[in-house]
Protein backbone atom coordinates (compact mmCIF):
# COMPACT_ATOMS: atom_id res chain seq x y z
CA UNK A 1 0.00 0.00 0.00
CA UNK A 2 1.18 3.51 -1.14
CA UNK A 3 2.24 5.84 1.89
CA UNK A 4 -0.57 8.89 1.67
CA UNK A 5 -0.82 11.64 4.45
CA UNK A 6 -4.26 13.44 4.85
CA UNK A 7 -4.85 17.41 4.98
CA UNK A 8 -7.73 18.02 6.89
CA UNK A 9 -10.23 21.33 6.97
CA UNK A 10 -12.89 22.30 9.24
CA UNK A 11 -15.18 20.14 6.53
CA UNK A 12 -15.26 17.14 9.53
CA UNK A 13 -16.23 19.73 12.16
CA UNK A 14 -19.63 20.63 9.80
CA UNK A 15 -21.12 17.53 10.55
CA UNK A 16 -22.38 19.31 13.73
CA UNK A 17 -24.35 22.32 12.72
CA UNK A 18 -22.64 24.52 15.46
CA UNK A 19 -19.09 24.85 14.43
CA UNK A 20 -19.78 26.43 10.94
CA UNK A 21 -16.74 29.20 9.95
CA UNK A 22 -20.27 31.43 9.86
CA UNK A 23 -20.60 31.13 13.42
CA UNK A 24 -17.40 32.00 14.95
CA UNK A 25 -17.35 35.30 12.49
CA UNK A 26 -20.19 36.31 14.22
CA UNK A 27 -18.96 35.40 17.86
CA UNK A 28 -15.29 37.40 16.95
CA UNK A 29 -17.70 40.15 15.70
CA UNK A 30 -19.61 40.26 18.67
CA UNK A 31 -16.45 40.21 21.19
CA UNK A 32 -14.96 42.62 18.94
CA UNK A 33 -18.00 45.23 19.57
CA UNK A 34 -18.55 45.10 15.79
CA UNK A 35 -21.80 45.13 13.98
CA UNK A 36 -22.07 44.22 10.52
CA UNK A 37 -24.26 41.71 7.74
CA UNK A 38 -22.56 38.54 7.55
CA UNK A 39 -23.92 38.27 3.93
CA UNK A 40 -22.03 41.87 3.08
CA UNK A 41 -19.02 40.37 4.96
CA UNK A 42 -18.42 37.28 2.91
CA UNK A 43 -17.63 39.32 0.02
CA UNK A 44 -14.56 39.94 1.94
CA UNK A 45 -11.80 37.59 2.10
CA UNK A 46 -11.77 36.37 5.09
CA UNK A 47 -7.63 37.20 6.60
CA UNK A 48 -8.69 41.14 5.40
CA UNK A 49 -11.63 40.84 7.37
CA UNK A 50 -10.40 39.81 10.16
CA UNK A 51 -7.61 42.72 10.58
CA UNK A 52 -10.97 44.88 9.80
CA UNK A 53 -12.45 43.44 12.92
CA UNK A 54 -9.23 43.81 14.89
CA UNK A 55 -7.92 46.89 13.50
CA UNK A 56 -11.23 48.72 14.53
CA UNK A 57 -11.72 47.33 17.73
CA UNK A 58 -8.07 47.71 18.26
CA UNK A 59 -8.61 51.12 17.35
CA UNK A 60 -12.24 52.08 19.08
CA UNK A 61 -12.42 50.00 22.42
CA UNK A 62 -8.61 49.09 22.71
CA UNK A 63 -8.99 45.38 22.01
CA UNK A 64 -5.83 43.65 21.91
CA UNK A 65 -5.06 41.25 19.24
CA UNK A 66 -3.83 38.41 22.31
CA UNK A 67 -7.30 38.37 23.96
CA UNK A 68 -8.84 38.36 20.82
CA UNK A 69 -6.92 35.57 20.12
CA UNK A 70 -7.37 33.96 23.60
CA UNK A 71 -10.95 34.29 23.04
CA UNK A 72 -10.83 32.15 19.85
CA UNK A 73 -8.65 29.79 21.36
CA UNK A 74 -11.36 29.30 23.87
CA UNK A 75 -14.89 29.29 21.25
CA UNK A 76 -12.46 26.52 18.99
CA UNK A 77 -11.26 24.46 21.59
CA UNK A 78 -15.13 23.39 22.86
CA UNK A 79 -15.03 21.46 19.45
CA UNK A 80 -14.83 17.52 20.08
CA UNK A 81 -14.18 14.26 18.46
CA UNK A 82 -16.50 13.13 16.67
CA UNK A 83 -17.26 9.78 14.33
CA UNK A 84 -15.12 11.51 11.63
CA UNK A 85 -12.40 11.95 13.77
CA UNK A 86 -12.15 8.82 15.01
CA UNK A 87 -12.49 7.16 11.72
CA UNK A 88 -9.06 9.22 10.32
CA UNK A 89 -7.23 8.04 13.36
CA UNK A 90 -8.30 4.60 12.77
CA UNK A 91 -5.91 4.66 9.16
CA UNK A 92 -3.36 3.70 8.52
CA UNK A 93 -1.57 6.50 8.64
CA UNK A 94 1.67 8.23 10.00
CA UNK A 95 0.66 11.57 9.19
CA UNK A 96 -2.33 14.23 10.09
CA UNK A 97 -2.13 17.83 8.18
CA UNK A 98 -4.87 20.40 9.61
CA UNK A 99 -5.81 24.18 9.14
CA UNK A 100 -8.34 23.41 12.34
CA UNK A 101 -6.73 25.25 15.93
CA UNK A 102 -8.35 22.64 18.03
CA UNK A 103 -7.46 18.92 18.77
CA UNK A 104 -10.23 17.04 17.80
CA UNK A 105 -7.85 15.08 15.41
CA UNK A 106 -5.96 14.01 18.45
CA UNK A 107 -8.43 13.31 20.85
CA UNK A 108 -7.41 14.82 23.63
CA UNK A 109 -5.70 17.49 24.72
CA UNK A 110 -1.72 17.56 23.85
CA UNK A 111 0.49 18.84 26.47
CA UNK A 112 3.29 20.56 24.03
CA UNK A 113 4.33 21.02 20.40
CA UNK A 114 7.23 19.00 19.44
CA UNK A 115 8.44 20.49 16.51
CA UNK A 116 12.37 20.79 16.13
CA UNK A 117 12.03 24.54 16.35
CA UNK A 118 10.02 25.89 19.43
CA UNK A 119 7.61 28.17 17.24
CA UNK A 120 5.10 30.40 19.61
CA UNK A 121 3.94 32.15 16.49
CA UNK A 122 4.63 30.49 12.52
CA UNK A 123 3.72 27.02 12.32
CA UNK A 124 6.05 25.41 9.96
CA UNK A 125 7.65 22.70 12.33
CA UNK A 126 4.35 22.67 14.53
CA UNK A 127 3.18 19.02 15.19
CA UNK A 128 1.85 17.08 18.15
CA UNK A 129 2.34 13.03 18.71
CA UNK A 130 -1.07 10.93 19.57
CA UNK A 131 -0.97 7.16 19.51
CA UNK A 132 2.30 7.45 16.89
CA UNK A 133 0.54 9.65 14.50
CA UNK A 134 1.77 13.06 13.68
CA UNK A 135 -0.82 15.78 13.21
CA UNK A 136 0.68 19.01 11.57
CA UNK A 137 -1.24 22.21 12.86
CA UNK A 138 -0.25 24.43 10.08
CA UNK A 139 -2.33 27.58 10.53
CA UNK A 140 -1.11 26.96 14.50
CA UNK A 141 -3.55 25.62 17.52
CA UNK A 142 -5.12 26.37 20.30
CA UNK A 143 -2.26 25.75 22.93
CA UNK A 144 -0.63 28.68 21.70
CA UNK A 145 -2.97 31.56 20.96
CA UNK A 146 -1.05 33.44 18.77
CA UNK A 147 0.06 31.32 16.25
CA UNK A 148 -3.54 30.75 15.51
CA UNK A 149 -3.27 32.32 11.66
CA UNK A 150 -6.35 34.56 11.25
CA UNK A 151 -4.58 37.53 9.55
CA UNK A 152 -3.37 39.20 6.56
CA UNK A 153 -0.19 39.96 8.36
CA UNK A 154 0.09 36.53 9.93
CA UNK A 155 -0.46 34.84 6.65
CA UNK A 156 2.24 37.38 5.02
CA UNK A 157 4.59 35.98 7.71
CA UNK A 158 3.33 31.90 7.38
CA UNK A 159 4.19 32.20 3.17
CA UNK A 160 7.85 33.77 4.19
CA UNK A 161 8.42 31.55 6.47
CA UNK A 162 7.27 28.61 3.66
CA UNK A 163 8.69 29.92 0.89
CA UNK A 164 12.39 30.47 3.03
CA UNK A 165 11.76 26.70 4.03
CA UNK A 166 11.75 25.19 0.59
CA UNK A 167 12.92 27.83 -2.02
CA UNK A 168 15.37 30.01 0.07
CA UNK A 169 16.90 28.48 2.92
CA UNK A 170 16.55 28.77 6.39
CA UNK A 171 18.29 30.52 9.66
CA UNK A 172 16.76 28.93 12.59
CA UNK A 173 18.56 28.57 15.95
CA UNK A 174 18.07 25.00 16.47
CA UNK A 175 20.82 23.16 14.91
CA UNK A 176 17.78 20.37 13.88
CA UNK A 177 16.64 22.66 11.21
CA UNK A 178 18.31 22.38 8.23
CA UNK A 179 19.66 25.34 6.60
CA UNK A 180 19.46 23.68 3.16
CA UNK A 181 16.75 25.02 1.24
CA UNK A 182 14.23 21.68 0.51
CA UNK A 183 14.44 21.57 -3.06
CA UNK A 184 18.30 21.40 -2.83
CA UNK A 185 17.76 18.60 -0.09
CA UNK A 186 15.13 17.14 -2.20
CA UNK A 187 18.20 16.29 -4.90
CA UNK A 188 20.24 15.32 -2.39
CA UNK A 189 18.06 12.78 -0.80
CA UNK A 190 18.80 14.01 2.75
CA UNK A 191 15.49 14.80 4.34
CA UNK A 192 14.55 13.93 7.66
CA UNK A 193 10.77 15.00 7.69
CA UNK A 194 10.94 17.82 10.46
CA UNK A 195 8.21 19.84 8.62
CA UNK A 196 4.86 19.28 7.03
CA UNK A 197 6.02 20.84 3.90
CA UNK A 198 8.20 17.80 3.52
CA UNK A 199 4.84 16.04 3.39
CA UNK A 200 3.74 17.90 -0.02
CA UNK A 201 6.76 16.80 -1.97
CA UNK A 202 7.76 13.15 -0.70
CA UNK A 203 3.86 11.56 -0.01
CA UNK A 204 0.12 11.03 -1.82
CA UNK A 205 -1.58 13.95 -0.17
CA UNK A 206 -5.26 13.68 -0.27
CA UNK A 207 -7.06 16.59 0.51
CA UNK A 208 -10.21 16.19 2.21
CA UNK A 209 -13.12 18.55 4.12
CA UNK A 210 -11.11 21.71 2.68
CA UNK A 211 -12.59 24.63 0.80
CA UNK A 212 -9.25 25.36 -0.52
CA UNK A 213 -10.18 29.03 -1.23
CA UNK A 214 -7.76 31.52 -2.75
CA UNK A 215 -7.36 33.14 1.00
CA UNK A 216 -5.10 30.02 1.81
CA UNK A 217 -2.36 32.13 -0.33
CA UNK A 218 0.84 29.97 1.55
CA UNK A 219 -1.23 26.41 0.62
CA UNK A 220 -1.68 28.26 -3.03
CA UNK A 221 1.69 28.94 -3.16
CA UNK A 222 3.31 25.47 -2.28
CA UNK A 223 1.09 23.93 -4.91
CA UNK A 224 2.32 26.29 -7.75
CA UNK A 225 5.87 26.20 -6.92
CA UNK A 226 5.55 22.15 -6.64
CA UNK A 227 4.14 22.00 -10.29
CA UNK A 228 6.77 24.28 -11.81
CA UNK A 229 9.53 22.36 -10.02
CA UNK A 230 7.72 19.30 -11.32
CA UNK A 231 8.18 21.05 -15.13
CA UNK A 232 11.49 21.49 -14.21
CA UNK A 233 12.46 18.26 -13.24
CA UNK A 234 9.77 15.18 -13.25
CA UNK A 235 12.30 12.79 -11.66
CA UNK A 236 12.85 15.30 -8.39
CA UNK A 237 8.67 15.33 -7.36
CA UNK A 238 6.87 12.57 -8.01
CA UNK A 239 4.39 11.89 -5.67
CA UNK A 240 0.30 12.74 -6.08
CA UNK A 241 -2.32 14.79 -4.77
CA UNK A 242 -5.75 14.22 -4.93
CA UNK A 243 -8.32 17.15 -3.66
CA UNK A 244 -11.82 15.76 -3.29
CA UNK A 245 -15.15 17.24 -3.62
CA UNK A 246 -18.81 16.64 -3.59
CA UNK A 247 -20.32 16.61 -7.18
CA UNK A 248 -23.27 19.02 -5.45
CA UNK A 249 -19.95 21.79 -5.23
CA UNK A 250 -18.37 20.67 -8.38
CA UNK A 251 -19.79 23.11 -10.84
CA UNK A 252 -19.73 26.22 -8.58
CA UNK A 253 -16.18 25.55 -7.75
CA UNK A 254 -15.05 25.71 -11.60
CA UNK A 255 -12.83 28.00 -11.48
CA UNK A 256 -10.93 26.65 -8.48
CA UNK A 257 -10.83 23.12 -10.18
CA UNK A 258 -9.33 23.87 -13.08
CA UNK A 259 -6.56 25.70 -11.00
CA UNK A 260 -5.87 22.53 -9.64
CA UNK A 261 -5.51 20.87 -12.32
CA UNK A 262 -3.15 23.42 -13.74
CA UNK A 263 -1.43 22.64 -10.77
CA UNK A 264 -0.76 19.05 -11.09
CA UNK A 265 -3.39 17.97 -8.39
CA UNK A 266 -6.25 15.28 -9.14
CA UNK A 267 -9.37 16.34 -8.76
CA UNK A 268 -11.59 13.92 -7.67
CA UNK A 269 -15.62 14.29 -7.11
CA UNK A 270 -17.61 12.04 -4.98
CA UNK A 271 -21.65 11.92 -5.54
CA UNK A 272 -21.87 11.38 -1.91
CA UNK A 273 -22.39 14.23 1.32
CA UNK A 274 -21.71 14.21 4.73
CA UNK A 275 -20.64 11.14 6.89
CA UNK A 276 -21.37 9.06 3.63
CA UNK A 277 -18.83 11.41 1.91
CA UNK A 278 -16.19 11.00 4.12
CA UNK A 279 -16.65 7.30 4.59
CA UNK A 280 -16.11 6.68 1.13
CA UNK A 281 -13.03 8.66 0.67
CA UNK A 282 -11.63 6.54 3.58
CA UNK A 283 -12.12 3.30 2.01
CA UNK A 284 -10.80 4.67 -1.37
CA UNK A 285 -7.77 5.70 -0.18
CA UNK A 286 -7.05 2.94 2.34
CA UNK A 287 -7.73 0.44 -0.11
CA UNK A 288 -5.28 1.73 -2.62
Amino acid sequence: MQKFTLLVGNGINNIEKDNSWENLIKEIGQFCKIGFAIDDEKKKQFPLLYEEIFLSSARDCNIRENDLKKFIAEKVSVIKSNVLHDAIRALPIDDIITTNYEFSLEGTMPEKNEGIVGEKLYSIFRHYTVDKKRVWHIHGDCLYPNSINLGFEHYGGQLQNIRNYVATGTSYASKKASRLPLMKRLETGHLNGASWIDLFFTTHLHIIGLTFGFVETDLWWLLTYRARMKIRDKKLVQNQISYYIPERFAAASKHKLDLFKATDVNVVVIAKDDEAYYRHIFEKITNR
